[in-house]
Parts: C-alpha cells; structure tokens; sequence
C-alpha cells in the first residue's frame, strides 16, 4: 500500500511555489513555474466548475483571491477562466491545462476538494484528464468517499487521504458531527485503501498516521510545513513535507 518513492523524494510547494510579496499567487501558473524551475512537486487544489471541469483553485468560493464572488461550482470553466484575480494578471488553471504546462517534469500532488454530498463528478473528470497524462501525479481529499472514488475511478495513480487529529474547528463546521466522527483515526482506511497519508504536521505525531506509515507501509507527508519548528517536527515523524513561505 505503500505510495511510490518519488512522491516523498522532493519537498511539495504547497499550491505551488507562492510568493504574495513578489505578485506570484497560489495555485496560478506562476506558483507552478517557479516549483518547476526550484524541482519540486507541487500541490494544488480542484474544484468542479458548473459545467464538470476540474478546475485549480482552493475555495469554494470566490472571492478571498478574485474580484468575483460566489460559489465555484456555479461558474462554467470558461466563466471561471475569465475571472480576474487579486494582485496578478493570471487567470485560473484547469487541470488539463496545468498538465499541459507541467508536462511531466516535477511530480503532482492533486486534492480533490469536496462538499462531502457524494458527487463524483470531480474525480470521474480527474481521470479523464490523467488517463493521458504521461507524467507522475497522485490525488487525495479529506473526504473517505472521495478517496473511494479515486480508488475505483483512478485505481492506476497512487491515492492518499488528507487527515488530522480532530474536526472541531470552525473550518469544518457546515458538516454534520456524523461526518466529521468518520474522518478520525484513518478509520476508513480498510475501504479506502491509501498509499499514504497526509496529516496536518502541527498535530504529529499520532497514533493513527504512525499505525499507517510503520504497520501498513504507507507514506507519511506533513502539512503545511511554514516555520523551522514544523520543518524538524516533519522531519522527524514523516517522510517528507508540504510547505510554503520559504525555499527549503
């Protein structure tokens, strides 16, 4: 079960290599020329767009980046290309156009966002787009179900699922106790099957990343790495880190 070696061989520029300072935004073209040009994997994030496009971008919503607000998923990708960003020119990627300009030469690390309402739809355009796609890639999500569809729908590319200790931040108060309950501990591990895990680097070590990594053979990445601290705490408990704010 355990994830290919060239996942864990390089940091991961968390949604690329970002630099708000020198005008380069995360997951736009320019985050993910730089992780090229640096060699490192690079992290991004999809969104399904109205029309079934897996589109690369973090939120849900608009409008903590763009000039436009509301939700992702209600915009056609051709709506969503237009959108103007915040403080860049750029424009949102698609997933296939963020292969074409990658092209193979540093390693993918794809999360599937999700609402958690069962659609597949994401992952089903996910591995459409990969199934030509030459180059290394991996998807994970936080949600077990999503995880499952990558299992069956994409069972060729190395899967993970993105985990942490608890739930009970504001971050994940729109879904229900139930919900939240199923994330814990990798429970779902047996079904989903994960090559390997990527958990929040402020809450290792824990039993449940340590269970997966030394008994099942995963791989183990720490997120998001951004101070010395969570550098050597990475280093120490997993394989490898998802970072940002800093060249390592």
């Amino acid at each position: 079960m355990r994830a290919p070696d060239w996942l864990t061989a390089r940091p991961v520029a968390h949604r690329g290599l970002h630099d708000i300072s020198r005008g380069i935004v995360e997951n736009m073209p320019g985050a993910v020329q730089a992780a090229v040009a640096g060699n490192f994997s690079i992290e991004v994030d999809i969104q399904l767009s109205a029309d079934g496009e897996a589109m690369v971008h973090h939120d849900h919503a608009l409008g903590r980046l763009t000039e436009a607000i509301g939700p992702v998923v209600a915009k056609t990708a051709a709506e969503l290309k237009a959108i103007t960003f915040k403080d860049t020119p750029e424009r949102m990627m698609s997933l296939s156009d963020l292969c074409t300009m990658v092209a193979g030469r540093v390693p993918l690390v794809i999360e599937v966002k999700s609402h958690f309402d069962g659609d597949r739809k994401l992952v089903k355009r996910m591995a459409e787009v990969l199934a030509s796609y030459q180059g290394q890639a991996v998807g994970m999500s936080f949600d077990p179900d999503q995880v499952l569809a990558l299992r069956e729908l994409l069972p060729s590319r190395p899967r993970g699922i993105v985990a942490q200790r608890t739930y009970q931040d504001e971050y994940w108060a729109y879904l229900t106790q139930a919900q939240r309950d199923s994330m814990l501990y990798l429970r779902h591990g047996f079904q989903t099957q994960p090559h390997f895990v990527a958990f929040k680097v402020d809450h290792l070590p824990a039993p449940a990343p340590w269970i997966a990594r030394n008994v099942f053979g995963c791989a183990l990445l720490g997120w998001t790495v951004r101070t010395p601290e969570q550098r050597a705490r990475a280093g120490q408990y997993a394989d490898q880190m998802i970072f940002e704010g800093f060249v390592p």
